[in-house]
């Protein structure tokens, strides 16, 4: 595993520790020898992510449609920046270029990142590793609403499990470590 997606929010969250916490994750990325990919803000978990990888000589390559780069909020500094047509094609290449994807404390466009991505894992259309970064127990009732989804019989127990989750940075690159499958993402590109 070498580059890893970070879906995220463009805002920094109320409580500190999920800045700290992402700012935390994302050095142990370097220190891993994991590059970023993420869609390329500059402002709140995003641009804070990308910074300190920055920092610590790590490698950064974002994905942004136009509109949100005329906004001013493409990060101009990052090692690659693409401009794309629109947030699904943005969705589709950061999939592409990864080898795995995290969540951590973000909005509707992280639920929606991440919601999207498993929903691929559960089709078959990639096996890459899925991983939840729960800070301060920001994601409990996410983790709650997916385990009353097995409970109601809308979701296999199995595909439960497409989610690893932890609420220590390391430890959740290690899980995603574990469960990379080379040449995971046969059916990606068909999404």
């Amino acid at each position: 595993m070498k580059k890893l997606a970070i879906f995220c929010g463009s805002r920094t969250g109320i409580d500190p520790i999920y800045e700290q916490k992402s700012r935390e994750f994302a050095k142990l990325m370097v220190e891993n020898d994991l590059e970023l990919v993420y869609g390329a803000g500059k402002v709140g978990l995003m641009g804070a992510i990308a910074n300190e990888v920055l920092d610590n000589n790590g490698k950064v390559y974002g994905f942004i449609p136009y509109f949100l780069s005329d906004l001013e909020v493409a990060h101009k500094g990052i090692t690659s920046l693409t401009e794309v047509d629109t947030m699904h094609e943005r969705k589709q290449l950061m999939a592409n270029y990864s080898d795995g994807f995290v969540a951590l404390p973000g909005g509707m466009g992280t639920m929606d990142e991440l919601c999207e991505i498993i929903t691929w894992r559960q089709l078959s259309l990639h096996q890459k590793p899925i991983g939840i970064l729960n800070i301060n127990g920001y994601f409990d009732k996410l983790i709650d609403l997916m385990d009353n989804f097995v409970e109601n019989g809308f979701l296999d127990a199995e595909d439960r499990k497409i989610c690893l989750v932890s609420d220590n940075p390391q430890e959740l690159i290690d899980l995603m470590k574990a469960n990379f499958v080379e040449d995971g993402d046969e059916q990606l590109g068909k999404a």
